[in-house]
């Protein structure tokens, strides 16, 4: 690993050898996350199918796949998108070591709170998207009217999924962003007081683009919470007096 000056200035060379190991050590526990999801590829799917049984009252018992390899590609998406959540600990801890150099060392014995914060609110965007995945299907499905019978592929449907578990886990890293960016100084609680009007819209909108399903149950249920996590941190802010 990098050796560090003690002063906590580092060269760009420095940095990019820095970022270099931190990105080596994700992968690599991104990897090993994939391999475990990949063992327990058939677990998970069934799990999975679970909430489409629900959606559609049991109408549906089974997915389909259209191509010889499509089976095995589903699992390597399993296995990938696993690994990113199972990994969750180690690469934001790696992404906090990349920066907290630049931090002032009373700031920087945050790191463990700001860290388990993190990895606390990706599980729960993460349940937070499993809550809504039921009527966003609902409303998927049954959107199309009698006329249209749903017949889904395991791969698009463990996209959908997949991608709404990792979107809402993101998502709700918000507000550890907008915390780091107070304790960092960058911006202040005024600040965040007189844009709340631009923030709500904002929020809404990023929403409306990151949700995967593009449902209005699920847009609401991700921007909902993000507008709250908006006012906490301000409460915070005023706390920490910044």
């Amino acid at each position: 690993m990098t050796k560090r000056p003690t002063d906590g200035r580092m060269t760009v060379v420095e940095h990019l050898a820095e970022l270099r190991t931190r990105l080596v050590v994700s992968i690599a526990a991104v990897a090993v996350g994939a391999v475990v999801s990949f063992i327990f590829a058939d677990d998970i799917i069934t799990w999975f199918l679970r909430f489409y049984e629900d959606a559609t009252d049991g109408t549906r018992d089974a997915f389909i796949f259209t191509g010889p390899v499509d089976a095995f590609a589903t699992r390597l998406k399993v296995a990938t998108y696993g690994g990113i959540v199972l990994a969750t600990p180690v690469w934001l801890w790696e992404l906090w070591r990349f920066i907290t150099p630049g931090l002032h060392p009373r700031e920087k014995r945050y790191a463990v709170p700001f860290v388990i914060c993190a990895v606390v609110l990706f599980v729960l965007g993460g349940v937070v998207a499993l809550f809504t995945l039921e009527p966003a299907l609902d409303f998927l499905l049954g959107v199309g009217g009698d006329s249209l019978q749903p017949l889904l592929t395991a791969d698009k449907f463990i996209s959908l999924v997949s991608l709404m578990i990792v979107a809402f886990g993101i998502a709700f890293e918000f507000p550890v962003v907008l915390s780091f960016l107070l304790f960092a100084r960058v911006i202040t609680t005024a600040q965040l007081r007189h844009a709340r009007r631009w923030a709500v819209v904002g929020i809404f909108a990023f929403a409306a683009v990151i949700t995967p399903s593009q449902d209005p149950y699920s847009l609401f249920l991700l921007a909902v919470p993000l507008v709250l996590f908006y006012e906490i941190v301000i409460v915070l802010g005023r706390v920490m007096k910044r």
